[in-house]
C-alpha cells in the first residue's frame, strides 16, 4: 500500500477499488500549467508503452479526469505521478 501526498488546493484526488483495477477520479481546482503538464506526461508514458490496458484516462470538462489503472500497474502508475510532479510525496505504508 503507497500513501501519498499532493497540493489540496491544486487539485482533488480520490481513488476505489474494483475488481481488478483502480479508479483515480481526479479534479484540478486551477489551470495550474506545470500540473496539467504533468498529467499530460503521465498519459503519454502509459499511451507509449506496449500494454494497451495497464492504465486508461478519460478527461471531462473542467479538468477532470477519471483513469482506471490495472492493480498490477497500481505502484507504477503512482511512481509516475511523483515523477512528474503532480504528488508531492509518496511512502510506503504498512
Amino acid at each position: 500500500m503507497l500513501n501519498y501526498s499532493y497540493d489540496e488546493a491544486a487539485l482533488r484526488i480520490g481513488e476505489s477499488a474494483n475488481e481488478n483495477d483502480v479508479e483515480f477520479h481526479i479534479a484540478l481546482s486551477t489551470d495550474d500549467p506545470s500540473i496539467l503538464a504533468g498529467l499530460k506526461r503521465v498519459r503519454q508514458e502509459f499511451d507509449e508503452n506496449r500494454v494497451y490496458t495497464d492504465v486508461l484516462f478519460y478527461h471531462y470538462p473542467n479538468h477532470e479526469y477519471k483513469v482506471i489503472v490495472r492493480k498490477d500497474y497500481y505502484v507504477d502508475f503512482v511512481l509516475e505521478l511523483m515523477k512528474q510532479r503532480v504528488l508531492r510525496s509518496v511512502e510506503w505504508a504498512g
